[in-house]
């Protein structure tokens, strides 16, 4: 009997003198009930004033002949048993016993201590409905359900992942497949939201998803990327509470529309790419968006346009570069640190110290102390150096510059024969051989000791018997074999006349 058909039959009772029957046809119940009702109210003794202050179910109670189940068992303290169950590994059964210990004849059992211990949790665990104000927040959450699709080249089956963002007070949905969770897939749809919302909220409430806090707990540590993305676009960072649904209620009610009208009807067909899947999610969100509330007038979009996306805050100018952050990493004695396997150069100044990384999809910059000091395109090969000649102190820098070309830029100021011996240093050799490199700083010292003048001649003389090494020239200046190559010796054409020569004649004659 619902409760408004037992206050009308309790009124007929106590203010008519009507018949049973006449009774149970104005109130459409049974005669036997309202019999039965009659007994009750004389044995109950109440009348219309009292039974009008009675709540409904104190008058139920009143009127009820039935026992009340564990009515004469001893009652626990539910609230202390409850703050004692947040504590970690406290068992319900441990607190029962503990309960029936004191005395067993009253107390409840295992299965009714639970059930009222439930009863109990549910009247405590209610729920505020929360107000939120045009541009003010915004809920972002992945959904459970994936969407397949097959990689054309390789035919193996891939799932995308569905990031829905939903705005606090317009409830306008956004969707888009991604190709994984992973920090650039999530940072990377942040933007694609703003761009489709034309605006910043003021607050962004994520779920404790690593890509968002690196360390949840009551005081979340926020994954340093998503914090600079926040920074770029003006907006705060406020984390949902572990294991705390109610605290971002609308991405769940955002994550189950987008299932319901997106993605099981997206499960039905095949794709091919993520392109497809998102101008297919595209399609279905605008419909999506234009649905009509059933509590409101309009729907998502025009609450959206008419309210809210006027107060948003504007998109910066300068686009954000996604990137991943390692922080506090020392540099080595090459001036050089470590980033994903690959080393790159800092200024020399840095060593020893401790540098920030971000690690973007085509570049990486280091920062020290908040300032930018370097900045390289991205190096792929593991155990490679990224290096730049600026870096490194003078002294190294000028040890870096050695290769043929330098050398051969310096032989040619000399002469051809010093470029003829340079070159024959690299000869079947890379432009930067470490052995040709040698052999040239060699010539270079010989031709600082000795002169230019000398060392040209020599590098000649080196030419001439074809010894083109350094050890062959620094020989020929030791010895002064370019002084006597430069001497010219005399050479008699015709013998001059004199008596004692006798000549050919004499021996033609036989001597005499």
């Amino acid at each position: 009997m619902s409760k408004h058909t037992l206050r009308q039959l309790i009124r007929l009772l106590l203010t008519t003198n009507f018949s049973n029957r006449r009774i149970a046809q104005l109130a459409a119940t049974s005669p036997n009930t309202v019999r039965t009702y009659r007994q009750k109210l004389s044995e109950a003794a109440i009348d219309s004033a009292e039974v009008a202050q009675l709540a409904d179910n104190q008058l139920a109670a009143k009127l009820s002949t039935s026992k009340q189940p564990g009515s004469d068992k001893r009652q626990p303290d539910w609230p202390h048993i409850h703050q004692l169950m947040q504590v970690k590994h406290q068992t319900l059964i441990q607190l029962w016993e503990e309960y029936r210990s004191i005395c067993p004849a009253d107390a409840f059992s295992y299965s009714q201590f639970t059930h009222y211990y439930r009863q109990y949790v549910k009247s405590i665990d209610v729920s505020m409905r929360q107000y939120y104000a045009p541009g003010e927040v915004c809920f972002v959450d992945f959904a459970g359900k994936r969407i397949p699709w097959t990689e054309p080249k390789t035919q193996e089956p891939q799932f995308a992942e569905i990031f829905v963002g939903v705005l606090g007070y317009s409830q306008l949905i956004f969707a888009v497949a991604l190709r994984s969770q992973k920090l650039e897939e999530w940072l990377g749809a942040h933007q694609q939201m703003f761009t489709y919302y034309a605006g910043v909220p003021q607050l962004v409430v994520p779920d404790n998803l690593k890509s968002a806090i690196t360390t949840p707990g009551k005081y979340p540590e926020i994954n340093p990327s998503y914090l600079e993305l926040a920074e770029h676009y003006g907006y705060v960072i406020e984390p949902a509470r572990v294991r705390r649904p109610q605290d971002k209620s609308l991405a769940e009610i955002g994550v189950l529309l987008v299932t319901r009208w997106i993605t099981v009807v997206l499960r039905r067909r095949q794709f091919f790419s993520l392109a497809e899947i998102n101008q297919a999610i595209k399609e279905l969100l605008e419909q999506l968006n234009k649905r009509p509330f059933k509590r409101y007038e309009g729907n998502r979009r025009e609450r959206f346009e008419q309210a809210e996306r006027a107060v948003l805050s504007a998109l910066p100018d300068k686009p954000f570069d996604i990137g991943r952050w390692i922080h506090q990493q020392k540099v080595n004695r090459d001036y050089h640190v470590y980033a994903l396997g690959h080393a790159y150069s800092v200024p020399y100044e840095l060593t020893n110290q401790h540098v920030d990384i971000k690690i973007c999809q085509n570049k990486v910059e280091l920062y020290f102390q908040h300032k930018l000091v370097a900045v390289h395109v991205r190096g792929f090969i593991k155990g490679g150096a990224t290096t730049e000649p600026g870096h490194r102190p003078k002294s190294h820098q000028a040890y870096a510059e050695q290769s043929k070309a330098h050398f051969m830029q310096w032989a040619k100021g000399i002469g051809e024969s010093a470029s003829a011996l340079v070159c024959a240093q690299f000869a079947n050799k890379p432009e930067h051989s470490l052995q040709g490199c040698k052999a040239s700083s060699q010539l270079q010292k010989l031709a600082r000791h000795y002169g230019n003048d000398r060392f040209e001649r020599a590098c000649k003389c080196a030419c001439d018997i074809q010894s083109l090494t350094a050890s062959s020239v620094r020989s020929i200046l030791q010895c002064r074999l370019d002084d006597a190559a430069q001497t010219d010796i005399p050479v008699q054409v015709q013998l001059p006349l004199h008596h004692n020569v006798r000549g050919a004649q004499y021996y033609i004659n036989g001597g005499q």
